[in-house]
């Protein structure tokens, strides 16, 4: 199986888009979803505070918004 994290923060209405998008794919291709707040960890913040919501595929590589449920398949591809 494989896992996808999503950098978000509370009270993002992207991250919610962001989020149903991933859903619908975990559905889908088998994949874990590991949600991330990235308010709790300054580094976080300072990497993807203006770009969040951001995937993050398991060879380190992200997708930051916006992007689709398209984008994200492509980039499962590519693994």
């Amino acid at each position: 199986m494989t896992t996808l994290i999503l950098y978000t923060t509370a009270g993002c209405h992207l991250c919610e888009l962001a989020d149903a998008i991933l859903q619908t794919l975990a559905q889908q291709h088998q994949l874990t979803i590991t949600p991330t707040e990235i308010g709790d960890d300054d580094q976080l913040v300072a990497r993807y505070g203006i770009r969040i919501p951001v995937v993050q595929f398991p060879d380190n590589s992200d997708i930051g918004w916006p992007f689709d449920q398209h984008d994200i398949e492509k980039k499962l591809k590519q693994q």
